[in-house]
């Protein structure tokens, strides 16, 4: 099991790494200077902070409970666990289309009413329980209503990554440790700066990759927005992005995933 950093170290990380000082942060995130400086000294991070840091940060604030080893609170987990089939269909299916299909979709998903929940989300955690870089990736990307079939299958169309569902569940154990392939195609997906994220995950980087393509940066975002669909709401989307890719008149270009 990989010692955990602490929180504090990785903000101070993120921080370095910005060229921000605790004092910016402090301003952007509308905290008490004090209230920064005890995070950064180890203090472990309220549910408050977290929520007020994320967007100061540019990060979900999902994601910083995840690095914190906080509990998620239930309102930033996916609505329905049974969602997660329909938004896998509509990812590797919108992947397929042009920019404007991709679009098109995710203004969809934006429009629709927000149901209230009514039940409890809860991953799989890894076997054994470890923490650790990979199991904070994994249940990054489960926070995403992805389970490890959904991770599989979405990987495998979006970026150059194509594992076994089983995989997903080794590396989240820590088993199989991150790699910078890994790493970078994580961070297309999870919509992470992938500096950032082999910042927090302790993975050297040989060189800086790319920017992720314009297919995995909707991609994120559609399965990010997809969080807050039902699974009628998500299957109807599903239902929308197969029409779009085989139905319409003429037909979509596909473009390569």
């Amino acid at each position: 099991m990989t010692e955990h950093p602490g929180f504090g170290a990785m903000l101070a990380w993120l921080l370095d790494h910005r060229k921000l000082t605790a004092q910016e942060l402090t301003e952007r995130a509308g905290l008490t200077a004090d209230e920064v400086r005890a995070v950064l000294a180890g203090e472990t991070p309220t549910e408050v902070l977290l929520r007020r840091l994320a967007p100061a940060l540019g990060f979900q604030a999902v994601d910083l409970f995840i690095l914190s080893g906080r509990a998620v609170p239930e309102d930033l987990a996916p609505l329905e666990a049974t969602a997660a089939q329909w938004a896998v269909s509509t990812v590797t299916d919108a992947v397929r289309l042009p920019a404007a299909g991709r679009c098109e979709l995710l203004k969809l998903i934006r429009s629709l009413p927000q149901e209230e929940r009514r039940f409890s989300f809860a991953p799989k955690p890894p076997v054994p329980l470890t923490g650790g870089p990979g199991a904070w990736v994994i249940s990054m990307l489960q926070y995403r209503n992805l389970n490890w079939m959904g991770m599989a299958r979405v990987l495998a169309f979006v970026t150059p990554t194509y594992l076994s569902a089983a995989t997903y569940g080794v590396i989240a154990s820590g088993r199989n440790e991150l790699t910078p392939r890994l790493v970078t195609d994580f961070a297309a997906l999870l919509g992470i700066d992938v500096r950032e994220l082999a910042l927090l995950t302790g993975i050297s980087l040989r060189e800086v990759p790319p920017p992720p393509s314009p297919e995995a940066a909707d991609a994120a975002a559609l399965l990010w927005e997809a969080r807050r669909l039902t699974a009628g709401q998500a299957r109807s989307v599903s239902e929308v992005a197969r029409s779009l890719r085989e139905d319409s008149p003429g037909g979509w270009p596909v473009s390569p995933p």
